[in-house]
Parts: structure tokens; C-alpha cells; sequence
């Protein structure tokens, strides 16, 4: 007797876990089922719909593959993306926050925003965004959420879908291996170079974003506690724990070009620096940003790319849908575009942008795996291993903070 229950206390066991298991994948299906709706909703209402993609306008480069991914969304969905060219995201900020303290709150002048850091923050903490809406995207599902936290995590705040991500960058210093043998391995072997190399090296004038992303990165090989960095500035501790990196700057100024009396603009200036042999280290906060040049006879083929020993500086950047953004279906379908396996393989490609992708490559289809893997890597590109560790961004509050304190400083 005591054997037959069991065995019909197993059967039903058995039965009751089919029946759940079942039911999960019924669960799944209707809710994959309900974002496909929605989003065949969306495809429909962003027909004929004009996005105004606001988006930093300083490279050609950057300038043509918008241009492309525009067309394909014209094409494809027939939704019409217009480049708006800023030089600061911030800029873009004040306008949204002048929109809504005018109670505009519809009909904005901005739909989709190219933005990260202390911007993002800035138009999370004011209500600037609209609500959270990646998770609708086919194609965020593609994204490496996993092992690029950056893509969680922009500079320490929580992105919580209210951002799509569209690119990974690391900072990566550029030397010109005709004039200089070997380059510097660290903050401090950049001042001992310097001294037999003087006025060869120098970095843009803050807040430039370079500049700021310089600054950072001194900052944190300089630091004694670098976990200080991951929590907001405190007043009363900024002095103090900022202490050396000032007193590095004060020793490096004088050895920099045009001894730290002024500095570059900004990147594309230093490049032309670099070129003309004015400048024998530069940098860039894209890896590919050398190689590109090359191809394009930005610079010669002597110049290589290197990282300090001890990691460099990496972070995701994204797109984001203003709270009263007037074409927000259309912004949701090309912040898809940008996430898709095509657009992100033609992006990460050297000879177009080289901006290296946020996809898991195993998440997506043999074929795709395999065009990412036939990408050639341009000839001053270091491989991911040669890129080593990616030092994770301070916490966005030290960027206002540093660049006040820079400006107080060194500012002519």
C-alpha cells in the first residue's frame, strides 16, 4: 500500500511540475507576445515622424555614420532623423530644464539626446527624462548588461532603462613611435619623460571633456583610498583627498606644451598637434580613434596607441527621450536601430567610427558573431588584452567639483 502512494505521490509531483512549467513558459510567451504588440505600436505611430537627435557634432567622422544610420531609419521605418550638432550636452540640459521651468510639457524641441555622466544625472535628479523605456526595445536585448555594468551603471547612477546604450569607450594615450622609443606607463613616468621631452605632451583646458577625463584618470592613479571616488564629493574631504593630484599638476604644467600657459581646446586640436610633431603624446577616449586617423591622413603611421599599466578610464555612452520629447515613438525606433547587430558592427568598424560595441557577442547569431570577429583592427588599435583593466568612472558629483577647482587654478 505505503508503495503505491508513493509512486502516485510522484506521478503527481510530477504532474504539478509539468503543469507549472508549462504555465512559466505560457507567462513568457504572452509577455513576449505583449512587447512585440507594443512594439508594432510603436513602428506604426513613428511613421512619418521627424526626431530631432541632439548629438555632440565635433567629428566628421561620428557626423557621416549618423548621417547612415538616419538613412537606414528613412528607409526602413520611415521615420526622418535630423542631426542637431552641440559641442556640450549640457547645453542641451539647460534648454530642457528652461522648457520645463516654462511648462512646456509636450511638444519639446528635443527628442533623442546623445548623453552620459554628470548630464544624465543632471536630467535624472531634475525630471527631465521621459519614463523608462529601453526594456521595450527588441533589441536592447542584445545589449552585454552582464559584463559591461556600465551599461547598468552610468558614472554610479543607476540608468534603470531611462537610457539606451549605444557605445563602450576607454581612454587610450597616443605617442609618435618616430620620436619617442617608448612611452610612459603610468602618471608618474609622464613627468620623467617630459623632462628630457618638455612642451611634447599637454591635455585641453577643462571642462573640456578630454580635459576632464585627464584630470580623472590622474586623479585616480594619485589617489591613497581610490573607493572615495565611487561616493559623492564631500566638501570638507576635497582639499585633502585631492591634495596630490594638484600637487602633480603644479610639477607637470611647467613641463607641457607652451609650458601649461594655455592648452588645446580639444581633441581634434591636439590632433593636429600631434601630427605636425608639435606634440609627441596625445589621447583619445576611443581606442580606434589613432587607427581612424591613419586611414584617413588625420596622422602618420608612426603614431601608436598605449594604456598605463595600471587600467585607463571606461564608460558606456547612451541616448535618451527628453520628458516632452514631441516624436518620442520615432526617437524609441532609432535608439532601437542603434542597438541593432548591423548598426553597432558598421560603428564598431575602424575604417568608419571604431567605437567598440555594447552587444554580447553571445547573444547574437553565428553570423553575426563571425562579422564582428572579421573586423580588422586598425594598425595602431590595441587588442582587448593590450587594453587591459577598465577603471571604473568616479562618481558624477567629482566632475563639477574637479573642474571648479581646475578652473580656480589654471584658468588664464
Amino acid at each position: 500500500m505505503s508503495f503505491s502512494i508513493s509512486r502516485f505521490s510522484s506521478k503527481s509531483s510530477s504532474a504539478k511540475l509539468l503543469l507549472s512549467f508549462s504555465l512559466l513558459l505560457s507567462s513568457a510567451q504572452l509577455y513576449a507576445d505583449e512587447i512585440d504588440n507594443n512594439w508594432q505600436k510603436t513602428l506604426a505611430q513613428a511613421k512619418q515622424q521627424t526626431v530631432y537627435f541632439n548629438a555632440w557634432g565635433g567629428s566628421e567622422t561620428i557626423n557621416d555614420y549618423i548621417r547612415w544610420a538616419a538613412e537606414e531609419v528613412k528607409q526602413q521605418y520611415q521615420v526622418t532623423v535630423k542631426q542637431v550638432k552641440v559641442t556640450d550636452a549640457a547645453d542641451v540640459v539647460s534648454r530642457l530644464l528652461a522648457e520645463k521651468s516654462a511648462g512646456r510639457t509636450e511638444n519639446g524641441t528635443i527628442d533623442l539626446v546623445w548623453i552620459n555622466g554628470e548630464n544624465f544625472k543632471a536630467m535624472k535628479d531634475q525630471g527631465l527624462l521621459a519614463k523608462a523605456y529601453t526594456q521595450e526595445l527588441p533589441n536592447y536585448q542584445l545589449v552585454d548588461t552582464e559584463n559591461k555594468p556600465s551599461t547598468r551603471y552610468d558614472f554610479t547612477t543607476a540608468v534603470e532603462n531611462l537610457e539606451a546604450p549605444w557605445g563602450m569607450a576607454q581612454l587610450v594615450f597616443m605617442y609618435d613611435s618616430a620620436r619617442m622609443a617608448h612611452p610612459p606607463t603610468d602618471m608618474y613616468s609622464l613627468l620623467t619623460k617630459l623632462a628630457t621631452n618638455k612642451g611634447r605632451f599637454s591635455y585641453p583646458a577643462l571642462p573640456n571633456f578630454h580635459g576632464t577625463t585627464f584630470v580623472k584618470q590622474a586623479l585616480i592613479e594619485l589617489i591613497a583610498d581610490q573607493s572615495l571616488l565611487s561616493k559623492p564629493v564631500v566638501e570638507a574631504d576635497f582639499q585633502q583627498v585631492t591634495a596630490p593630484l594638484w600637487e602633480y599638476l603644479d610639477q607637470l604644467h611647467p613641463l607641457l606644451w607652451r609650458e601649461g600657459r594655455s592648452f588645446p581646446k580639444n581633441a581634434g586640436q591636439m590632433k593636429k598637434l600631434l601630427n605636425n610633431g608639435e606634440l609627441f603624446i596625445s589621447l583619445s577616449f576611443n581606442p580606434n580613434d589613432a587607427s581612424n586617423a591613419i586611414a584617413n591622413q588625420e596622422l602618420p603611421s608612426s603614431i601608436k596607441s598605449y594604456v598605463h599599466r595600471g587600467g585607463t578610464l571606461g564608460n558606456t555612452h547612451f541616448v535618451a527621450i527628453p520628458f516632452n520629447a514631441n516624436a518620442s515613438a520615432g526617437a524609441k525606433v532609432f535608439a532601437n536601430f542603434l542597438m541593432s547587430a548591423k548598426a553597432q558592427l558598421k560603428k564598431a568598424d575602424p575604417s568608419v567610427w571604431g567605437d567598440p560595441t555594447v552587444l554580447d557577442m553571445k547573444k547574437l547569431t553565428a553570423v553575426d558573431r563571425q562579422a564582428f570577429a572579421d573586423l580588422p583592427l586598425g594598425e595602431a588599435t590595441l587588442t582587448a588584452e593590450q587594453l587591459g583593466k577598465v577603471l571604473l568612472e568616479p562618481h558624477s558629483s567629482w566632475v563639477r567639483a574637479l573642474e571648479k577647482a581646475w578652473l580656480a587654478r589654471y584658468a588664464n
